[in-house]
Protein backbone atom coordinates (compact mmCIF):
# COMPACT_ATOMS: atom_id res chain seq x y z
CA UNK A 1 0.00 0.00 0.00
CA UNK A 2 1.38 3.63 -0.46
CA UNK A 3 -0.96 6.79 0.44
CA UNK A 4 0.77 9.71 -0.91
CA UNK A 5 -0.90 13.54 -0.27
CA UNK A 6 1.22 16.25 -3.04
CA UNK A 7 1.35 19.40 -3.24
CA UNK A 8 2.18 19.74 -7.01
CA UNK A 9 0.75 18.36 -9.74
CA UNK A 10 1.21 14.64 -11.07
CA UNK A 11 0.68 12.18 -13.87
CA UNK A 12 -1.79 9.53 -12.99
CA UNK A 13 -0.96 7.01 -15.65
CA UNK A 14 2.81 7.73 -15.14
CA UNK A 15 2.16 6.81 -11.03
CA UNK A 16 0.72 3.46 -11.75
CA UNK A 17 3.22 2.53 -14.49
CA UNK A 18 5.98 3.32 -11.78
CA UNK A 19 4.26 1.69 -8.76
CA UNK A 20 3.80 -1.05 -10.72
CA UNK A 21 7.17 -1.55 -12.06
CA UNK A 22 8.65 -1.12 -8.33
CA UNK A 23 6.49 -3.82 -7.03
CA UNK A 24 8.07 -6.59 -8.72
CA UNK A 25 7.19 -9.72 -6.47
CA UNK A 26 3.51 -8.89 -8.32
CA UNK A 27 4.24 -9.46 -11.67
CA UNK A 28 2.06 -13.06 -12.33
CA UNK A 29 0.29 -12.53 -9.34
CA UNK A 30 -2.59 -10.20 -10.93
CA UNK A 31 -4.93 -10.36 -13.28
CA UNK A 32 -6.85 -6.41 -12.55
CA UNK A 33 -5.92 -3.28 -11.91
CA UNK A 34 -8.50 -0.70 -11.44
CA UNK A 35 -7.86 2.60 -11.41
CA UNK A 36 -9.79 6.06 -10.92
CA UNK A 37 -8.54 9.39 -11.80
CA UNK A 38 -10.60 12.34 -10.19
CA UNK A 39 -10.09 15.81 -12.11
CA UNK A 40 -10.45 18.97 -11.13
CA UNK A 41 -14.30 20.56 -13.47
CA UNK A 42 -14.40 24.24 -14.17
CA UNK A 43 -18.29 23.86 -13.16
CA UNK A 44 -19.67 23.47 -10.28
CA UNK A 45 -23.55 23.68 -8.78
CA UNK A 46 -24.11 26.15 -12.31
CA UNK A 47 -21.48 28.16 -11.28
CA UNK A 48 -17.75 28.30 -12.98
CA UNK A 49 -15.00 27.49 -11.21
CA UNK A 50 -11.79 29.23 -11.86
CA UNK A 51 -9.44 27.20 -9.64
CA UNK A 52 -9.54 25.41 -6.29
CA UNK A 53 -7.22 25.43 -2.79
CA UNK A 54 -7.26 21.89 -1.06
CA UNK A 55 -6.39 21.66 2.61
CA UNK A 56 -6.14 18.77 4.84
CA UNK A 57 -4.49 17.81 8.04
CA UNK A 58 -1.34 16.21 8.02
CA UNK A 59 -0.59 13.22 9.55
CA UNK A 60 -4.72 12.43 10.53
CA UNK A 61 -5.39 12.69 6.43
CA UNK A 62 -2.52 9.95 5.76
CA UNK A 63 -3.86 7.47 8.52
CA UNK A 64 -7.22 8.13 7.58
CA UNK A 65 -6.83 6.95 4.17
CA UNK A 66 -4.28 3.98 5.26
CA UNK A 67 -7.57 3.14 7.11
CA UNK A 68 -9.45 3.18 3.77
CA UNK A 69 -7.20 0.54 2.24
CA UNK A 70 -6.91 -1.61 4.98
CA UNK A 71 -10.57 -1.66 5.37
CA UNK A 72 -10.93 -2.48 1.61
CA UNK A 73 -8.05 -5.14 2.15
CA UNK A 74 -10.38 -6.99 4.28
CA UNK A 75 -13.57 -7.31 2.43
CA UNK A 76 -11.67 -7.89 -0.71
CA UNK A 77 -8.82 -10.08 -1.91
CA UNK A 78 -6.69 -7.35 -3.49
CA UNK A 79 -3.04 -7.16 -3.53
CA UNK A 80 -1.54 -4.04 -3.41
CA UNK A 81 -3.58 -0.37 -3.76
CA UNK A 82 -2.15 3.54 -4.74
CA UNK A 83 -3.77 6.63 -3.53
CA UNK A 84 -2.30 9.94 -4.17
CA UNK A 85 -4.19 13.07 -3.53
CA UNK A 86 -3.35 16.44 -4.31
CA UNK A 87 -3.66 19.26 -1.86
CA UNK A 88 -2.64 23.04 -1.99
CA UNK A 89 -4.07 25.14 -5.35
CA UNK A 90 -5.21 23.46 -8.63
CA UNK A 91 -6.67 24.88 -11.80
CA UNK A 92 -9.48 22.87 -13.57
CA UNK A 93 -8.26 20.01 -15.93
CA UNK A 94 -5.49 19.02 -13.25
CA UNK A 95 -5.88 15.65 -11.55
CA UNK A 96 -7.19 15.65 -7.84
CA UNK A 97 -6.94 12.03 -6.37
CA UNK A 98 -5.81 8.62 -8.07
CA UNK A 99 -7.42 5.63 -6.85
CA UNK A 100 -4.82 2.23 -8.71
CA UNK A 101 -5.82 -1.04 -7.10
CA UNK A 102 -4.36 -4.40 -8.14
CA UNK A 103 -6.04 -8.03 -7.73
CA UNK A 104 -5.96 -11.72 -8.86
CA UNK A 105 -9.76 -10.44 -10.70
CA UNK A 106 -11.92 -7.66 -12.03
CA UNK A 107 -14.58 -7.94 -9.54
CA UNK A 108 -12.21 -7.38 -6.34
CA UNK A 109 -10.49 -4.60 -8.19
CA UNK A 110 -13.33 -2.67 -9.02
CA UNK A 111 -15.70 -2.85 -6.19
CA UNK A 112 -12.63 -1.85 -3.93
CA UNK A 113 -11.43 0.69 -5.54
CA UNK A 114 -14.77 2.26 -5.60
CA UNK A 115 -15.12 1.73 -1.62
CA UNK A 116 -11.47 3.04 -1.24
CA UNK A 117 -13.00 6.09 -3.59
CA UNK A 118 -16.60 6.82 -2.17
CA UNK A 119 -14.88 6.29 1.50
CA UNK A 120 -12.36 8.48 0.43
CA UNK A 121 -14.93 11.60 -0.81
CA UNK A 122 -17.31 11.28 2.18
CA UNK A 123 -15.31 11.13 4.98
CA UNK A 124 -11.35 11.64 4.47
CA UNK A 125 -10.66 15.03 6.04
CA UNK A 126 -10.05 17.46 3.06
CA UNK A 127 -11.81 20.89 2.78
CA UNK A 128 -11.97 22.51 -0.87
CA UNK A 129 -12.41 26.08 -1.13
CA UNK A 130 -13.50 27.31 -4.68
CA UNK A 131 -12.43 30.45 -6.91
CA UNK A 132 -15.06 31.76 -8.74
CA UNK A 133 -15.54 34.58 -11.11
CA UNK A 134 -17.37 36.85 -7.99
CA UNK A 135 -15.50 35.35 -4.97
CA UNK A 136 -14.75 32.08 -3.32
CA UNK A 137 -16.85 29.68 -1.52
CA UNK A 138 -15.71 26.91 0.84
CA UNK A 139 -17.11 23.57 -0.68
CA UNK A 140 -20.18 22.10 1.66
CA UNK A 141 -20.56 18.75 0.75
CA UNK A 142 -18.99 16.47 -2.24
CA UNK A 143 -21.39 15.68 -5.07
CA UNK A 144 -22.94 12.03 -4.88
CA UNK A 145 -21.08 8.91 -6.63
Amino acid sequence: MKIEIRDTPFDPWNEVACHQAARAELRGRFGATAVFVGTMRDLNEGERVQGMHLEHYPGMTERHLESIVRAAQQRWPIQEALVIHRVGTLQPGEPIVLVAVWSAHRKAAYEANRFIMEDLKSKAPFWKKETLTAGERWVAANTPG
